[in-house]
């Protein structure tokens, strides 16, 4: 029996995507993909761009590198300039005013550090403040008292235990 050769060449895998083209056929000219060019041209080092007009010397190709053209102020603002400051919003009634001012959670989360006796810096202390005083004015032009005062003028009985002089009851 004689020895066949091993071919390289293998029967087709799968299944054709188009049945009615012979292997080994280019495909058809409005089938093929324009090349894509990658990078520059070879020889572009050395080559010297030809200006068809004389005028176009004079003006440069403008760089695309360069950035904006305004101007940039490199000196750090002065104590004299007028900073910008927060408009203060504007309410149509003083129950509005008040509603947001009891609503404001910086001032919540603040007057809650006060109460747990933790320190709070200047900056944070003055808002404090300025938020207060601006309820106390509110309250007063609603005709609201604070009733803690009230409260600590009425007769409490055990405001005097405090007083009491336990030597007075010694025999």
């Amino acid at each position: 029996m004689a020895r066949s050769k091993k071919s390289r060449k293998v029967g087709l895998i799968g299944v054709r995507k188009d049945p009615d083209r012979k292997p080994g056929k280019p495909k058809p000219a409005s089938a093929q993909k324009p090349k894509k060019h990658k990078g520059k041209p070879a020889g572009n080092r050395h080559n010297v761009e030809q200006s068809s007009s004389g005028h176009s010397q004079s003006k440069q190709a403008k760089d695309p590198r360069v950035g904006s053209k305004k101007p940039i102020d490199l000196t750090p603002p002065t104590a004299s300039a007028p900073a910008k400051q927060p408009k203060a919003p504007k309410y149509a009634t003083p129950e509005q005013e008040l509603a947001a001012l009891e609503a404001d959670t910086k001032l919540a989360a603040l007057l809650d550090k006060l109460d747990d006796d933790q320190a709070i810096s200047k900056a944070e202390q003055a808002y404090v403040d300025e938020k207060m005083a601006r309820h106390h004015v509110v309250c007063e032009l609603l005709g609201i008292t604070d009733y803690d005062d009230a409260e600590e003028d009425d007769d409490d009985p055990l405001d005097g235990l405090d007083a009491i002089d336990i030597d007075d009851y010694k025999r």
